[in-house]
């Protein structure tokens, strides 16, 4: 499983402290919780394709599908 919040944040998605705790229980017994920093490439690639649209937009073309 992957989030893009911290344990801390959870409560911005669940807003029942119990549920989140009840969560995180279940979801980290016998688990390893590795962090990793750094920009997505999701992310990254999404503004890359919104950048390429926009530049199609400007030069009155329209984006192949």
């Amino acid at each position: 499983m992957t989030t893009n919040k911290g344990f801390k944040d959870w409560n911005t998605v669940f807003p029942n402290a119990t549920s989140i705790a009840a969560l995180l229980d279940r979801l980290t017994h016998h688990a390893d919780v590795t962090l990793i920093e750094g920009t997505s490439y999701r992310v990254r690639e999404s503004e890359l394709e919104a950048a390429a649209r926009k530049k199609l937009n400007s030069e009155g073309k329209t984006p192949a599908h």
